[in-house]
């Protein structure tokens, strides 16, 4: 077995948002990008997405590509899962890097949003998320990147955006953790990140022993769709740290 790239993607969208990253570099080392349970056309893993669940389906995917190990990537709920997956089998991780993430859990106030998200896409489907999708852009997004994003949301279905939505509402602390991580760590955040703020992603970097922090400029949550260029010469760096490249 040998070591390569595992990417998670954010919500509410699937593997695809890593396709300009797995050109990249799979033709370097071997790089793996599934798609979470429910998305992509994967099966559901219960009206339930727990964190747990999506660990499992990242671990399946590096035993299907026969990698021991992998530089962990992962944006958004892909942090969540990337975070799950460190508790479960910290010896599969050649390295970390969280993009537009954070260890906390929800607020009681944002719990009760993810909530009242998913009772709302059981209801009338998944149509208004599409037509009003959250704040995963920078103001200044192309228009081509924008009608992506919205036509790659109306590719889900609403009850796999439910199942995640509600899993994310559960999800553990992972702050815990952050001081026992040692794998080399890179934490993304970008400046017009309107879910995670940058001072969140600075907080988080601080109490993770030896991590580097990179903030990319005005890009929104999606920085690695936004700023293609900047978060693959960010993680090409990395991988070279983990001695991968």
């Amino acid at each position: 077995m040998s070591d390569g790239l595992l990417l998670l993607h954010a919500f509410p969208l699937d593997a695809r948002m890593w396709e300009r990253q797995v050109a990249t570099f799979a033709p370097l080392l071997p790089t793996v990008a599934p798609s979470l349970p429910g998305f992509g056309g994967t099966p559901l893993a219960g009206p339930v997405l727990t964190m747990a669940a999506a660990a499992e389906r990242a671990l399946e995917a590096l035993d299907q590509a026969g990698l021991e190990r992998a530089v962990v990537c992962g944006l958004s709920m892909g942090g969540y899962v990337a975070f799950e997956l460190w508790r479960r089998a910290p010896q599969r991780f050649a390295g970390l890097v969280l993009a537009n993430t954070r260890a906390a859990p929800d607020s009681e106030e944002g719990a009760a949003a993810r909530r009242a998200l998913a009772e709302r896409l059981r209801a009338e489907g998944a149509r208004f998320l599409v037509e009003q999708p959250p704040a995963l852009l920078s103001e200044t997004a192309s228009a081509n990147l924008r009608r992506w994003v919205r036509d790659a949301i109306a590719d889900q279905p609403a009850e796999a955006i439910a199942a995640a939505s509600l899993g994310m509402a559960e999800r553990p602390d992972s702050t815990p953790d952050l001081s026992a991580i040692d794998v080399p760590v890179l934490v993304i955040t970008s400046t017009a990140d309107a879910l995670i703020p940058p001072d969140v992603s600075v907080q988080m970097a601080e109490r993770i022993p030896g991590s580097r922090l990179a903030i990319i400029e005005g890009a929104g949550h999606l920085s690695n769709l936004e700023a293609p260029e900047e978060f693959d010469r960010l993680l090409r760096a990395h991988l070279g740290r983990c001695g991968l490249l």
